[in-house]
């Protein structure tokens, strides 16, 4: 069970956001990524909750952040329940989109698993409905996920195997890469890996 410790910046002016405190492994269902987010001064931001069935698909996603409180799974697309700081209000959505993202790398892993790419697929568009900070508002975007390169690397351990994939947004034509090993996220755009106790899960 990889647990560890990300740090998120801005990925424009490197402005630091703070650090995610995550556990994630595999399990009778699929997987599942649980964390709590911190912000550059130790205060408690939030935290994340996500389940994948077999298939990659989210069948339970919980977000918490600045208050607001996302529920969701796929349903009919993705279907989620969106709560104000105040518990009063709830706001349903439901949108024909194939999973979720948002700025945590948990949502790389499991786009990563929904797609299942080889280096000799062609690029994959994509649907997400993403949640963005800090009152976790959906907006549904389209990407293109390829995987450009895949390595094996000696470690202390055992071998690790790095995926490479470039991720495309469709509404603005901006590309970054993403390395991903088994279940951990080791680079990608605001995101650094800090902190690995135990290796990466190797999915099946």
């Amino acid at each position: 069970m990889p647990r560890g410790r990300y740090s998120l910046h801005d990925p424009h002016d490197h402005t630091p956001l703070g650090e995610e405190h995550f556990q994630c492994a595999p399990g009778p269902s699929g997987w599942r990524y649980v964390s709590r987010l911190t912000g550059p001064a130790g205060d408690q931001r939030g935290s994340v909750d996500l389940t994948l069935d077999d298939l990659g698909r989210p069948i339970r996603l919980e977000l918490h952040a600045g208050g607001w409180q996302v529920r969701g799974a796929a349903l009919d697309g993705v279907t989620w329940v969106r709560t104000d700081p105040t518990g009063t209000h709830a706001t349903e959505g439901n949108v024909r989109a194939h999973a979720f993202t948002g700025t945590s790398p948990a949502f790389l892993v499991a786009t990563a698993r929904l797609l299942r790419l080889t280096p000799s697929s062609d690029a994959t568009r994509v649907r997400l409905v993403a949640f963005t900070d800090p009152v976790l508002a959906p907006r549904t975007v389209d990407q293109s996920w390829a995987l450009v390169n895949s390595e094996t690397h000696a470690t202390d351990n055992a071998p690790l195997a790095v995926d490479e994939y470039q991720v495309t947004a469709l509404d603005t034509g901006e590309r970054h890469t993403v390395h991903i090993a088994g279940d951990v996220v080791l680079a990608a755009p605001g995101i650094e890996l800090e902190d690995l106790e135990s290796p990466p899960s190797t999915f099946v």
